[in-house]
């Protein structure tokens, strides 16, 4: 038996034997991913050479037929395939690959963002941006561990997730996709995403994760998708790598480049970012992929590169492994390896890499999966429980003025329901493959379930999915009909679903030059709430929205973010007071476009002017969020002490106390402030949060951990060093000073 096919043989002893089996044509084929046959077939009608330039969800390779990438599977000149969404075409691709010469697996690649949703008859859990929010990392490791196992239920073994860019502008389509704009919030809770999709990597359920987009594209110059990033390598280092060197130190298995240009340099061919960072600095021993034909944009669109050979020449040398996707990529490289640009060492590097997790995922003994058993897995009752349970805790109460919720059912006889969010799987958000409507609850069958064993009528009047073409004939209509009513729920927000690609007003390459409520849904609000009848906001969106004036309007706002195929039932069950919110932000609100960028780590110089007519302040502060209980913090106290040396610790503790008359859980957040320093540091740094529950009239003392290295900072030299002197350390329910208690520690 030849050593690669024996399972008792070491990992690193069957890659070298079927490494030296290999040719040139087949080691390159590892390194080549292709869109999905059917994907590739369906697109045929619709879709032409022309649209493929700025197109990035779908894809035709013009010149060539499906036929030619089932033969290239065959021939073994295919190591991947992504836009796979179904086990059967799966099952039938890897039959292809088992009939080339060395029956090398193929690897599977899928965008699973929030669970794996984007193919149909999976669970759908709340995006990032809303799992952010529950400030709960255990629940987004169990997230990750159910995704993995529906994944490999259909015989699917990579995932492009998490996203760990730290989200710094709300006109940038893909918010949603992050953990937020804080590095600490989105370290934490990318490097529990990484540890429950890949396990121990060794396991029927494990599947490969991949860090992105390294690095920049959450803070583009105009805010759109791709566009320049000039980011100094001080900002670099302190906000936006941490994150990503976080999932490299967890095991993240792949990482892959940002779309953008990073100060002139192309992030497909940058070496610094590859080669530099990524493996000498942080030690990386996964592979790179790129991302959706970003190697040609080295040429076509950075012009960096004067031909398309030369832009894959300039990526591979930079520290590329696998291009994301189209036909011309093998003979391309083989070339260039056989002229001589390319030493065959470095194709074998990437190679290697591959080979290694193919094994390590066992596809080799288990290269299918079983349409039997499929649907034992995907969709499950422990599955649908944690998605609905997760879109409870990720929902952030805004505003209760008067305490007008919970809502009481019997005290309202006729109840209005409008919006474009109010009744449509929309509220799945971006990612997502059109599901069976039985497996998905609207907001609307949420209120109506919920009021269902009381006198409450619930009246719909609808605006249609569409904001930028909205009926003002129906919002008239809801107008006229909020008078008659008791109480008016309008359920606003953005259009997020894939299959309508040019309808949306957020995801992916969906991108604002504002963040107000498009169309006439700020019409609709306004006239909807000069009934003068209590009216509630619930917002369903992928990116922070500034609406000031329902702030300044209305009595209630909820914002439900992207909170899945269960959501509808989640916002019911806390407009009804049957859950009590517990969310807090993970991105702040700014009030309008004209305040971007807004985020609350800032320095201390960048309010120092503030702004002229309009406030300062943001409409919600980063970490903010209310519940039906109220929480006292008191008996701040800090024992122990850290010395410059980075040796010791203080134990921060508090006490917090449930004074409502409701079971309600806080989330605690720890805050420090170094307030003198060699180099300027934020106005404050969040480096510890714990959620506490705590029954009403309950109190609790609780405690964190200071370690150097949460006071650490870089110095002149990019040396992490712990300054002596003077720090803050704050604690309260969000990062706004009003919300802090504070205490002093001195570093010795």
């Amino acid at each position: 038996m030849e050593t690669y096919k024996n399972p008792a043989a070491p990992i690193a002893d069957r890659v070298e034997d079927l490494l030296g089996r290999m040719t040139l044509e087949e080691k390159v084929g590892q390194t080549n991913q292709l869109v999905g046959v059917e994907h590739f077939r369906n697109n045929l009608a619709s879709l032409s050479a022309d649209d493929l330039f700025r197109n990035t969800a779908q894809a035709i390779y013009p010149g060539h037929k499906p036929e030619e990438l089932e033969e290239w599977t065959r021939q073994g000149i295919v190591g991947s395939f992504l836009h796979v969404i179904t086990l059967d075409e799966a099952n039938r691709l890897q039959r292809l690959a088992m009939e080339s010469r060395l029956a090398i697996p193929l690897l599977f690649g899928i965008d699973a963002i929030h669970g794996n949703a984007n193919c149909p008859d999976n669970t759908v859990y709340p995006t990032n941006i809303g799992l952010a929010c529950t400030f709960n990392t255990e629940l987004a490791r169990h997230i990750a561990r159910q995704t993995a196992a529906e994944m490999r239920a259909m015989n699917m073994h990579w995932t492009f997730n998490p996203n760990m860019e730290v989200a710094r502008d709300a006109r940038w389509g893909r918010c949603g996709e992050t953990y937020g704009e804080d590095p600490y919030l989105v370290e934490r809770m990318g490097v529990e995403t990484v540890l429950g999709l890949q396990g121990n990597l060794d396991g029927e359920n494990d599947v490969l994760a991949c860090v992105k987009h390294l690095i920049g594209g959450s803070q583009p110059d105009n805010g759109t998708n791709g566009s320049p990033a000039d980011i100094s390598e001080r900002t670099l280092r302190t906000t936006f790598f941490p994150p990503f060197k976080a999932g490299v130190d967890a095991g993240a298995a792949t990482v892959m480049p940002s779309h953008n240009e990073l100060n002139g340099t192309p992030c497909h061919s940058n070496r610094w970012l590859m080669t530099d960072v990524l493996r000498h600095e942080w030690g990386f021993n996964g592979f790179v992929v790129s991302d959706w034909m970003d190697i040609e944009h080295v040429h076509d669109l950075h012009g960096t590169a004067e031909t398309v050979e030369d832009a894959y020449c300039q990526s591979i040398m930079a520290g590329m492994d696998m291009h994301m996707h189209g036909p011309g990529w093998v003979d391309a490289v083989c070339r260039l390896v056989k002229e001589g640009y390319i030493d065959e060492q470095r194709i074998d590097d990437s190679v290697r890499r591959i080979l290694t997790y193919k094994f390590r995922l066992g596809l080799f003994e288990h290269p299918f999966a079983d349409p039997e058993k499929t649907m034992q897995v995907r969709l499950c009752p422990e599955h649908r429980r944690t998605s609905l349970e997760a879109a409870r805790q990720s929902i952030v109460l805004l505003k209760n003025e008067g305490g007008l919720l919970p809502l009481d059912a019997k005290r309202y006889r006729k109840i209005l329901v409008t919006g474009i969010n109010a009744q449509d799987e929309n509220i799945m958000g971006d990612w997502s493959a059109s599901q069976r409507p039985e497996n998905v609850v609207t907001i609307l069958e949420g209120i109506s379930h919920c009021v269902a064993d009381s006198d409450a009528e619930v009246v719909y009047v609808s605006q249609g999915w569409d904001p930028r073409n909205m009926d003002p004939k129906r919002v008239k209509r809801a107008a006229e009909v909020a008078c008659t009513a008791d109480l008016n729920i309008v359920v606003a927000g953005e259009y997020m679903m894939r299959y309508r690609w040019n309808d949306r007003t957020c995801g992916e390459d969906t991108d604002r030059s504002d963040i107000g409520l498009v169309g006439l849904q700020e019409e609709l609000i306004r006239q909807v709430a000069q009934s003068g009848k209590p009216t509630v906001l619930v917002l369903v969106n992928g990116r922070p929205l500034g609406v000031e004036w329902a702030a300044d309007n209305l009595p209630a706002i909820i914002e439900a973010w992207e909170p899945g195929m269960y959501g509808g039932q989640a916002v019911a069950e806390i407009l009804f007071g049957k859950v009590n919110p517990s969310g807090k932000l993970s991105m702040t609100i700014p009030r309008s476009v004209g305040q971007l960028h807004s985020y609350y780590n800032h320095k201390p110089s960048q309010y120092f002017h503030p702004y002229v007519c309009k406030p300062s302040s943001p409409l919600y502060p980063f970490g903010y969020g209310l519940s039906y209980a109220t929480f006292a913090y008191s008996n701040l106290s800090a024992t122990g002490e850290i010395h410059a040396d980075g040796k010791g610790q203080v134990d921060v503790a508090v006490d917090i106390a449930n004074t409502g008359d409701l079971d309600g859980v806080e989330i605690a957040q720890l805050y420090i402030r170094d307030e003198y320093s060699s180099l300027t540091r934020p106005v404050k740094e969040l480096k510890d949060f714990k959620r506490v529950a705590l029954k009403a009239g309950e109190s609790k003392r609780v405690h964190f951990t200071l370690t150097p290295d949460k006071l650490a900072m870089l110095d002149a030299d990019y040396h992490t060093v712990v300054e002596p002197g003077s720090f803050v350390v704050m604690v309260g329910s969000s990062s706004q000073d009003e919300d802090l208690l504070k205490i002093k520690i001195n570093v010795k």
